[in-house]
């Protein structure tokens, strides 16, 4: 079946025979100018120049699977396609007159399109699929298109990672401090939990957090109290000295608590508990005041790691709850863990940050990430089996935006390696 977006794409890109091209009524026909595609209301591409037998014409081409789709949709009492010099469809099934009475020029697609071309589009679009259209191509699209899109597949993916920080942004008052509070202690919870730590981070003003982070106490007892961990009765010495501090912070600060239900622990690795994530961003936030203001400036991975590189308070060290002792394990946040903050948080908040300043230095992102371990997951995997690899972490943050935006969607006359496949 026909689709009419795969029509706009041939039009756009002269993928027809251009010799003998002749209207339905047997005008020899030259494109002059194909005109600027329209994806608002309105013809398909407007401004063209066209030569219909020996009369020169500008004006606007609308594109249709079948001619009679010019009334389906209204346009015979539209007055934006009163301008409109060519119908070019791949059925000829009416005939369409414009205010003069005369039939429009009509240029019937398919007998001018080539049928390797029509072949490597039903490959493409026509072919049933498990996974993504192109599985049975996209090894053979040859490594140059495809690492050049890479690059723009990343850069896409930042600017919309931009775009969702740029809102919390605006609920701070550009207050890059708080916003990069909110989005490490989201990605501190994982997948699993980061909802509820975001609705953690959230539930406490910033400017509470900025004043009571260079006491570890009362600072770990505003995240342990405001994540609910402190309402039990436990007898330990620790947990009553911080039961009693957030007593205290929160009749001070009118603080409203987050029910510890939100937090799972269902199924994780102890070191992925709630409890131990909580206990690394009091230890991180205490130990860096202004944190955004020195991540800003670092551009060498090995400077990331060392700031990430934070001891946790005695207590953590020998315990994963509140609850029960524990065999001694020192908890330092992994390389593989702090590797997917600078992904998640710190380099899209960076790029936003230069953006807002007027200068990107697009290339110190491409270094950090192209020293980054390959992210693990089943949408990289599932591109390694169709013959499509990723050496560093820049490479699968391009897949995944590939998968999710192109693929997923349809998108393959927007995509360079769709682009490839059709014009082979």
């Amino acid at each position: 079946m026909m689709n009419e977006d795969f029509l706009h794409y041939l039009w756009k890109y002269k993928l027809f025979s251009k010799l003998g091209l002749r209207t339905s009524e047997n005008e020899v026909l030259t494109i002059l100018k194909s005109g600027l595609h329209n994806k608002n209301a309105g013809p398909d591409f407007l401004n063209a120049q066209l030569k219909i037998g020996n009369q020169t014409w500008a004006g606007n081409v609308e594109i249709h699977v079948k001619a009679s789709d010019w009334y389906l949709h209204n346009h015979e009492t539209d007055a934006n396609y009163d301008a409109v010099i060519l119908h070019v469809v791949w059925e000829n099934d009416a005939v369409i007159y414009m205010e003069n009475n005369q039939s429009l020029p009509t240029l019937v697609l398919k007998d001018f399109v080539e049928e390797q071309v029509l072949n490597n589009y039903r490959n493409l679009f026509l072919t049933p699929t498990s996974w993504i259209a192109c599985q049975s191509s996209i090894a053979n699209v040859n490594d140059f298109t495809i690492d050049h899109w890479k690059e723009r597949l990343f850069f896409e993916r930042l600017e919309r990672k931009s775009t969702e920080i740029k809102i919390l942004l605006e609920k701070e008052n550009n207050n890059f401090e708080a916003v990069l509070f909110q989005l490490l202690v989201k990605n501190f919870g994982l997948k699993v939990n980061g909802d509820a730590f975001l609705r953690l981070a959230q539930s406490v003003d910033f400017s509470i957090v900025q004043k009571v982070s260079s006491d570890e106490n009362q600072f770990s007892a505003l995240l342990f109290g405001q994540a609910g961990f402190l309402e039990e009765a436990v007898e330990d010495a620790y947990y009553q000295q911080l039961k009693a501090a957030y007593h205290y912070l929160k009749h001070k600060f009118k603080l409203e608590a987050v029910s510890k239900n939100h937090f799972s622990f269902f199924r994780m690795r102890p070191n992925n508990f709630p409890t131990i994530r909580i206990a690394q961003l009091v230890s991180l936030f205490h130990q860096h005041q202004h944190l955004f203001s020195k991540l800003i400036d670092l551009k060498n991975l090995k400077d990331f790691y060392d700031l990430f590189s934070i001891e946790m308070h005695p207590f953590w060290k020998t315990h994963y709850n509140f609850e029960a002792t524990s065999k001694f394990s020192s908890k330092k946040l992994t390389k593989s863990f702090v590797d997917l903050l600078i992904i998640n948080t710190i380099i899209p908040l960076k790029f936003l940050y230069q953006k807002s300043r007027g200068a990107v230095d697009e290339e110190s992102f491409l270094e950090i990430l192209k020293k980054l371990k390959p992210e693990k997951n089943s949408v990289i995997s599932k591109f390694a089996e169709f013959g499509v690899s990723a050496k560093n972490a820049f490479e699968t943050q391009a897949l995944l935006e590939l998968k999710n935006n192109y693929c997923a969607p349809k998108r393959c006359l927007e995509c360079a390696i769709g682009v490839a496949i059709l014009n082979r």
